[in-house]
């Protein structure tokens, strides 16, 4: 019953390592929604500049955006 059990079980974890490449695909179609402007990891650098300034300006450190705490050392 045990041996049922393990081959069955990495039987199905092969079939999802195997799948998941296939399943997560891009299609060419797709591409061009992927390649728009809204989906860049910086979408307006202009923007993002003015952001970190902001930071830079209120918390007098550079780097770590996106990182939670606040200026009074208790992140």
């Amino acid at each position: 019953m045990k041996r049922l059990l393990l081959t069955t079980l990495v039987l199905f974890i092969m079939t999802n390592f195997l799948t998941a490449c296939v399943i997560f695909e891009v299609k060419p179609w797709e591409r061009d929604l992927l390649a728009k402007k809204q989906m860049q990891l910086i979408p307006d650098p202009v923007e993002t500049s003015l952001d970190e300034h902001t930071y830079f300006s209120k918390e007098s450190a550079s780097g770590g955006q996106g990182v939670g705490g606040g200026g009074c050392g208790c992140n």
